[in-house]
């Protein structure tokens, strides 16, 4: 598959992931219970599972590596904060202060991602 393509998918996985987690979050905070619906608990992780295997070809086929490049290592520390924070959004059994805090926390982390990825540059186009 040629790098445009994958790129191509990375990116609209990206979408589709933020698109998704933001679903959820106006459905939880407003109080509907969004895991009734299977489709909703489990296309995150489908989506997600592509966006991590196009990362991957990415990163593979253009020979650029976290830890080698310091705006893909912080790509990579920014996705674990940001799945934490997700964690902490949807538990259940969380208080609902802490786990909006948590969502809008995940969403500021998010938006750092894409622009460290557009800037190409840790500062995300900052500096």
């Amino acid at each position: 598959m040629p790098y445009a393509d994958i790129r191509l998918l990375h990116i609209t996985c990206a979408g589709i992931s933020i698109s998704l987690f933001l679903l959820r979050g106006v459905l939880q905070f407003s109080g509907v219970d969004w895991r009734r619906w299977r489709w909703l608990r489990i296309a995150p992780h489908v989506n997600d599972t592509v966006l991590l295997g196009a990362a991957i070809a990415l990163s593979l086929y253009s020979h650029q590596y976290p830890l080698a490049q310091g705006w893909l290592s912080a790509k990579v520390l920014a996705l674990l904060l940001y799945i934490g924070l997700g964690s902490i959004a949807f538990r259940r059994g969380r208080p609902r202060g802490q786990q909006f805090a948590a969502f809008v926390a995940a969403l500021l982390t998010v938006s750092y991602i894409v622009a460290v990825a557009i800037h190409r540059s840790p500062m995300a186009g900052l500096g």
